[in-house]
Parts: C-alpha cells; structure tokens; sequence
C-alpha cells in the first residue's frame, strides 16, 4: 500500500538490447516442454507487470529492442530520450514477439503491429511517440526531470482513485458497450463518489 508509483528504467547505453543471444542458443539446445516453461515465466512477468495496481512508468534513456518494446506497452506511461532507437527485430533471427505480442497489438493496434513484426525495422523516437509506444520524447538530460515532473502528477492523485482507473481501463479493453457496461461503469463511479 505504500507503493505508490513504479518506475522501469535501465543504466547504461541501452534501455534492453533484447534477448542475450548467448543465452537463446543455449535454449535452442533445450526441448519443447523446457522452452514452454520458459516462455510462459515470460509471459507471466509482461502480465505482472501490466496488472500491478500502481500506476507503471518506463523511463527509457537508451536503445530498447525486441522484449523491451513488449515492456515498455505494458506500462502505463512510457517516456523516452529523443535519442532512443526502437525495433521489434525478433524476425531477423528467426524468431516471433510472441509473448509480447499481446501487449504490442494492444498499445499500437494490430496494423502497425503487423508492419514492425514484419519488417524488424527500427525506428527513432519521434516514430516511436507517432505509434503510441512513448507518451514523451525529450533530450536525454532532460529525462529526469520529466520523469520527475510524471511522478509528481501521479502524487497529486488519490492511490485508490489510481488504482481504480486503471482497473478501469484495463475493465474496457475490447469490452462492448453494451447495458452490462454501462451498468458497470456507473457502479464503480458510485463507489468512488462514496469513497471520497
């Protein structure tokens, strides 16, 4: 409960270069059942961190790759140094984003998905803000303060009205509006009138 925002960030020149290809030869060698397990470890941390109840925000400094892309659509806010390189490149060796895939398609829509799984090209961090993947670009010095100014505004707000919004929004993904929604959405701000 005392947690109040978390904040996914990386040292050094790069945010996430993407899988260590050491380590993906090494799977290679495994079977089917132990990649499995493997990748549904994956999967359960993208969903983790998706669905903790605190807002989430990446703060991008560098080049972010395969993987880190999926991490950064499942975070809430996403900002980065208007020199960050971005690319979903799992294609050029012969591989798929997968278990990213789920969260891709959701914070870009399935056709620019399809495009950047298809082509494994890069792209800067102006295309990256253009597609929906960063909220803000800034220069790189400047990063945290920007960051500092989102968390300030994170703080102003009520922990269990944050909490409940994002439920929220995450509630109507893909749902349709149909009664049964609107039923719903009026009984959560009842709740939260109440609250108050």
């Amino acid at each position: 409960a005392d947690v109040r925002v978390v904040v996914l960030a990386a040292e050094g020149r790069s945010f996430s270069a993407g899988a260590d290809f050491v380590w993906m030869r090494r799977m290679a060698d495994y079977d089917y059942d132990d990649n499995l397990n493997d990748a549904r470890s994956l999967a359960g941390m993208l969903l983790a961190l998706k669905t903790l109840p605190q807002p989430t925000l990446a703060r991008v400094q560098g080049s972010a790759f395969g993987g880190a892309v999926g991490l950064l659509c499942c975070c809430d806010i996403a900002i980065g140094a208007d020199s960050a390189l971005f690319g979903l490149t799992e294609t050029r060796v012969g591989l798929i984003p997968a278990t990213i895939g789920p969260h891709v398609v959701e914070a870009l829509g399935p056709r620019w998905a399809r495009r950047l799984f298809l082509t494994a090209e890069r792209f800067d961090a102006t295309r990256a803000r253009e597609l929906g993947l960063l909220h803000e670009v800034c220069p790189i010095d400047k990063l945290p303060a920007q960051t500092d100014a989102l968390i300030s505004q994170l703080l102003a707000n009520g922990p269990d009205a944050l909490r409940e919004a994002k439920a929220l929004c995450a509630d109507l993904v893909y749902t349709p509006l149909d009664a049964e929604l609107l039923e719903d959405t009026s009984r959560r701000i009842a709740g939260r009138r109440v609250a108050a």
